[in-house]
């Protein structure tokens, strides 16, 4: 279920809006969207990047290039289905790197939730993952893939348990994690995947990811992020960074876990805290 913000939601100019020709329960649909997530409705617009409210899904679609497709959080896919069912369960590099393996759960705060592929992964593996998303337009779409995996005839008995949106500022909701009321509980794995920018622009680059850099901008506060998930994290922070990349606040971390394209960087805690 969609928790209520626990700081002030981001602004965005990208607007919502419907299909031609929509029926006015749609638009409807589409005002109510663009409100909860403090959008702007836009009934006609042809350009640019949008929000379009479908009928049983909301989608991100750059308008004036139709070639470049839609996207949309969709927990039913083929893709997660077959990775959900055959990927490797816990000997997923993930899953080794949260530290699950002799567990059946641990509860994970994903920071950088993003479209949540990583979290329904650690779900699907019986982790309890809260996420942060700061940007409206991205939460949404979240939000909206959640709704509909809850009310999947297999996944709606899980996902609901298993799976938290908070929509804010990751290094503000960090910092303020325990300070609500009720306390919200401190999460053994602190998880962040910050965006890093992609400097070639070819085709190798995938649409969501050029859509997102062109929404959302690399994470140029993702530094600022290590320290207050050291802090909060009872066990350790996992940092998923491209093979390459620098290490995040160029901290070392106890255990760096190589991949063909990206790495996990983990941070023992009481290591470090101690």
């Amino acid at each position: 279920m969609h928790k209520p913000v626990l700081d002030s939601p981001f602004l965005h100019n990208t607007p919502v809006t419907v299909p031609p020709n929509a029926t006015p329960e749609l638009i409807i649909l589409a005002q109510q969207t663009a409100a909860k997530w403090g959008l702007v409705y836009c009934e006609s617009t042809g350009s640019g990047l949008a929000l379009l409210q479908q009928a049983y899904h909301l989608e991100l679609r750059q308008l004036d290039e139709p070639k470049v497709g839609a996207i949309v959080v969709d927990f039913t896919s083929d893709a997660l289905t077959f990775r959900r069912l055959h990927g490797g369960g816990k000997k997923e590099a993930i899953a080794k790197a949260i530290g699950l393996k002799g567990k059946n759960s641990l509860h994970v705060l994903d920071a950088t939730a993003g479209l949540g592929r990583d979290a329904f992964v650690l779900a699907s593996l019986g982790c309890v993952v809260d996420m942060i998303e700061r940007s409206p337009v991205v939460a949404a779409l979240l939000q909206d893939g959640l709704d509909r995996a809850s009310s999947d005839e297999e996944l709606g008995a899980w996902v609901p348990n298993h799976m938290c949106l908070f929509h804010g500022a990751a290094l503000n909701l960090l910092q303020s994690w325990q300070d609500t009321n009720p306390p919200v509980a401190r999460p053994d794995v602190v998880y962040l995947d910050p965006m890093f920018p992609h400097r070639k622009r070819n085709a190798a680059v995938k649409k969501e990811m050029r859509l997102f850099q062109q929404l959302l901008g690399p994470d140029e506060d993702a530094d600022l992020l290590l320290a207050p998930a050291l802090a909060l994290a009872k066990s350790r922070v996992v940092v998923k960074r491209p093979t390459g990349a620098p290490f995040l606040a160029s901290k070392k971390p106890q255990i760096e876990m190589l991949g063909k394209a990206n790495r996990f960087d983990v941070y023992l805690t009481q290591i470090i805290n101690n």
